[in-house]
């Protein structure tokens, strides 16, 4: 039996990887626990295996790999990313530890069923229907009259076969596109998602939850594109106050999701509309928030999903007490995607000094290097750039902003 104090991390990728050294720095060890035999493509350069005393690899068994982790005693088994939110319920579960439990686990990951299982709590939420077959699909479609309408994976991560359709032959090109294909999580498409489509600005509510009471962490606004043949593609994602009208609106609407899905512990990262009839879920995902979004956070308020994740597993007192208070901003913070217009090797980026320039630049996530192969940006996996800028002026922090939107296009990549 270990006398480390220990927590285990189910698939600590993407923004996950900032976990373990945050634990560490509280006198916490960190055991990683993999999912599949295999990491994602996509995720494999953001794991630090350095960071871990030690792997165990679910192969399937779930006995098995709960006699694997009991060896080592964790205080906590937290998900790092989407594939890891079943896992994590069925390991603290098992292990006796705070737990969202496995009760409504598949409703926390189906897309389908997390709808189904908020309105059935009478949570208002978009029409919506799961369809195995073009005919079905092609049914609802036209029953519904909804016009324009999202389809998009049961089970998948970012923004990775999404498609908006306007007509009957575009939600059958999207129906034959991604059924029995692979996500970008290595999981297989036999179905498909079809939402009627939420007019209205999306937002992102990010918490953190102990034993079911559930502490905003921040709150974003975003700005989308339509570009590159991509209806609503995310441009940007703006930092706000927690109080507000639409921001009170927005929490006490988070709050009935996550109840109703029996979220009760650890961070949950929800995106919603605000509609004219009201907010309304696009989904929320039991984990961190991704994109490294919650570094920016840090940075701007002193804190973020990161932190306040690690303060509710190891010292909750403490939680529950700064939880009595809203987070506030010491700077003004937007995250802009950069968007690339096209394919190839990228050799440099021209106008990157520009953008460093700015008074407001705070940093660069850079995903592409010169060298690297360089995709059209279509979603969250092919941006190849996300610029950070923080400013104590909001007014010059949009300036920039909007600087940068000037900036990126053609010009600001040499792609050959």
């Amino acid at each position: 039996m270990s006398t480390d104090r220990v927590v285990a991390i189910v698939d600590a990728y993407s923004t996950a990887r900032y976990f373990a050294p945050l634990f560490h720095a509280k006198g916490f060890r960190c055991v990683h626990v993999r999912t599949a035999p295999s990491i994602p493509a996509v995720y494999a350069p953001t794991f630090v295996a350095a960071d871990f005393r030690d792997e165990v690899v679910h192969t399937g068994d779930l006995a098995v790999t709960v006699a694997a982790l009991k060896a080592f005693d964790p205080i906590a088994v937290i998900a790092g990313i989407e594939s890891g939110v079943e896992l994590a319920d069925q390991l603290s579960e098992a292990l006796d530890l705070r737990t969202n439990g496995t009760a409504l686990s598949p409703a926390r990951r189906d897309k389908f069923l997390m709808a189904e299982t908020i309105k059935a709590a009478g949570v208002p939420v978009a029409a919506q229907i799961l369809a195995h077959d073009r005919d079905v699909l092609l049914s609802w479609y036209r029953e519904s009259g909804a016009g324009r309408v999202v389809i998009k994976p049961v089970k998948s991560a970012g923004n990775d076969g999404i498609y908006f359709c306007d007509d009957e032959a575009d939600v059958l090109a999207a129906f034959d596109a991604l059924v029995d294909t692979d996500s970008v999580l290595d999981l297989r498409n036999d179905a498909v998602l079809a939402q009627e489509y939420l007019e209205g600005i999306e937002y992102y509510v990010n918490t953190v939850s102990l034993d079911g009471v559930h502490y905003v962490t921040d709150i974003h606004s975003t700005r989308h594109l339509n570009v590159n043949g991509v209806r609503d593609l995310l441009g940007g994602s703006h930092l706000l106050t927690r109080r507000g009208p639409e921001q009170d609106q927005l929490a006490d609407y988070v709050f009935t999701v996550l109840d109703a899905l029996g979220v009760r512990n650890g961070p949950a990262h929800t995106e919603l509309k605000l509609t004219d009839a009201g907010p309304r879920l696009v989904e929320t995902a039991s984990r961190i928030c991704g994109a490294d979004l919650p570094v920016l956070v840090t940075e701007a308020i002193g804190e973020s999903q990161l932190e306040w994740t690690v303060d509710a597993y190891t010292d909750p007192a403490r939680f529950t007490e700064r939880a009595k208070d809203d987070y506030v901003i010491q700077r003004h913070a937007i995250c802009a995607n950069m968007v690339s217009p096209k394919a190839g090797t990228l050799v440099s980026y021209p106008k990157l000094d520009q953008v460093k320039a700015l008074e407001s630049f705070h940093g660069a996530v850079v995903k592409v290097k010169p060298g690297d192969r360089i995709s059209v940006t279509k979603g969250d996996f092919t941006y190849p750039m996300l610029v950070h800028l923080m400013n104590t002026s909001p007014a010059l922090l949009w300036r920039d902003y909007a600087t940068t939107r000037y900036l990126d296009g053609d010009s600001f990549y040499e792609i050959v």
